[in-house]
């Protein structure tokens, strides 16, 4: 499985649930960080909101001719949000960003650096981002780190912040990933399963200035534990053969 060669095209996925107040300032940073791409979309993805965001996708819309936005009639979830994104997404790589502007877009030109020297030999399908410098909650800081700790002496993906909603991948190979609720969290494993190599970058994380999170203990750690089990199921049953001729 060899990704498409990155080619300065660039799809940004960005999935939002009542996110009104973070969507100028998050839409705009990722446009001017982008700006010296030969081409580059920034998808929005509407999870069911029931505040504001709708409308302010539609403004941002008319000020940001590379961004469009698509709407699930209800929430689904963070992970189905990333799907929609990356199947409506028109490049062959795609980055995500969290939509609370906590992940800081001035991070994705150094990510895109990195991809564009890479060698076909590495086999490089995703960059991982790793916030080494959290600057969140001590109850969030706490969950996400037994989370990270328990995935990674049971899945062994060599990915020391899984949970951050900074990546950039191959959209062939996302789409390639079986999907479920929360895979999300799963991403490097999942990628690693199908033969890929995933790097981690660490990169900056900042403080949410708006808006509420809408995540706490609950899904972020019990029920990560729980999927955990499911996906190094998948982890044990993968094979890749090696077809010869045909």
């Amino acid at each position: 499985m060899t990704p498409h060669p990155y080619d300065g095209r660039l799809s940004v996925v960005v999935p939002v649930r009542n996110e009104a107040e973070n969507v100028e300032p998050l839409a705009r940073e990722i446009a001017a960080a982008l700006a010296g791409l030969p081409a580059f979309e920034i998808v929005y993805v509407d999870d069911g909101s029931d505040d504001g965001t709708l409308a302010e996708l539609e403004r941002m819309r008319a000020c940001i001719p590379q961004l469009r936005h698509v709407r699930h009639a209800r929430s689904c979830g963070q992970s189905t949000a990333i799907l929609t994104g990356v199947r409506s997404a028109r490049h062959p790589w795609v980055a995500t960003l969290d939509g609370d502007g906590q992940n800081d877009p001035a991070d994705l030109p150094r990510l895109l650096d990195r991809l564009a020297t890479a060698r076909p030999e590495e086999n490089l399908h995703m960059l991982a981002g790793w916030r080494a410098a959290r600057q969140d909650t001590w109850l969030r800081r706490f969950s996400s780190r037994v989370a990270n700790g328990v995935r990674s002496r049971v899945l062994r993906d060599a990915t020391p912040d899984t949970g951050c909603g900074l990546k950039v991948f191959a959209r062939d190979t996302f789409l390639r990933l079986p999907y479920f609720d929360h895979m999300h969290r799963f991403l490097p494993a999942l990628v690693q399963r199908q033969g890929g190599r995933v790097e981690s970058i660490v990169v900056s994380h900042r403080p949410r200035t708006r808006g509420r999170s809408k995540y706490g203990v609950h899904n972020r750690l019990w029920v990560g534990i729980v999927d955990l089990f499911g996906v190094a199921w998948l982890m044990r049953r993968a094979r890749r053969p090696e077809v010869i001729g045909g």
